[in-house]
């Protein structure tokens, strides 16, 4: 199924003007929007929690700050 949506691509979308494959692009999204089964369960920001904290693992919060100003500073 791949194989066939990526020759359909090259052959019929990758051709068109950069303003028709948006227009595609957009027609596809409309699509799926009205298609697509809505998440109604209620979310909480707390789900959130501790997502990507490894990214801050062994920085250290002040230096982190201080870099920052220091990039502010110097900007203006």
């Amino acid at each position: 199924m791949a194989d066939h949506l990526e020759e359909v691509y090259k052959k019929y979308v990758k051709p068109l003007p950069t303003a028709e494959r948006l227009r595609l692009l957009e027609m596809t999204v409309h699509d799926l929007a009205l298609t697509a089964p809505q998440d109604t369960k209620e979310r909480s920001i707390l789900e959130l929690r501790e997502l990507g904290k490894e990214i801050w693992k062994g920085v250290d919060p002040q230096k982190y700050v201080d870099g920052l100003r220091e990039e502010w500073d110097h900007r203006q």
